[in-house]
């Protein structure tokens, strides 16, 4: 009978290829600004709607949609804040 042989059967060693991945170009930081900023301007279109209703050169339909899509992105910038409060609570409170 032939007997098996199990070579490098350790951990596997890590492959340097001389090449780093560059930094990534959309942290965090800038997708978050990205958000507030696309959110802060559906609520000014919403404002903007809203006050050409009132002088009638905006129908209701219009200013509705709007004003729901203000509601719709504020809504979610809150849930993504509020998870990420959270998320940094729990790492906080994490023993090492």
């Amino acid at each position: 009978m032939s007997e098996l042989k199990i070579e490098n059967a350790g951990q596997p060693g890590l492959i340097r290829t001389g090449q780093s991945r560059p930094a990534d170009s959309t942290g965090f930081g800038k997708a978050m600004k990205a958000a507030i900023d696309n959110v802060n301007s559906l609520d000014r279109d919403a404002d903007i709607s809203v006050l050409k209703m009132l002088e009638g050169k905006e129908e209701i339909h219009k200013t509705m949609i709007a004003l729901q899509k203000a509601d719709v992105s504020m809504r979610m910038l809150l849930s993504v804040r509020n998870k990420v409060i959270e998320a940094y609570r729990d790492i906080m409170h994490m023993q090492f």
